[in-house]
């Protein structure tokens, strides 16, 4: 199972994160969710070598 304990402080404009947030809500998925989801995406598709690349997916 993926492990959820490291944060990620980012700063964005207000209006963005208010529409972001709202088109997450519209998906009926979370901001965390969704951040979490392209992280995994851009490393698979920039990972060096695919060990690199596993190690960012997570476990099912």
């Amino acid at each position: 199972m993926e492990t959820r304990n490291a944060r990620l402080t980012l700063l964005i404009d207000p209006e963005k994160k208010k529409r972001f947030e709202r088109l997450c809500a519209e998906q009926d998925v979370t901001p965390s969710q969704l951040i979490r989801k392209f992280i995994r995406e851009y490393i698979d598709a920039h990972a060096p070598t695919p060990a690199a690349r596993k190690r960012a997916k997570p476990e099912t």
